[in-house]
């Protein structure tokens, strides 16, 4: 068993106006990302299911050929495989929970 504090967990600067913090499991990984408003997270898709919960702010997904915007509050769950990008509406906070485990992310 291991236990974490969130403001311990090294922050990741992803971008002038990303940053996440990630704890890594042997089948899961759980990060928490701060993205200032107008931050950008370019299309992508990854092999692992995704869990988005937006806890303040709110995101605007392009997926599936549509746009899908997250309020605080909100969950979003996109399957394995499926293209998406992310526009903070709003400075936000979420945390995203994938399964697998992210192995294309480093543990720090």
């Amino acid at each position: 068993m291991n236990h974490y504090q969130w403001n311990t967990v090294k922050p990741e600067q992803l971008s002038p106006h990303i940053t996440r913090k990630a704890i890594h499991s042997g089948n899961m990984t759980v990060a928490r990302l701060e993205l200032a408003k107008d931050a950008v997270v370019a299309e992508h898709s990854h092999h692992n299911e995704q869990i988005t919960m937006v806890e303040k702010g709110a995101l605007k997904f392009a997926i599936d050929g549509g746009h899908k915007v997250v309020h605080g509050g909100e969950t979003l769950v996109i399957p394995p495989d499926v293209p998406h990008s992310v526009i903070a509406l709003e400075d936000t906070v979420v945390f995203d929970v994938f399964a697998p485990s992210r192995d294309d992310w480093p543990r720090l």
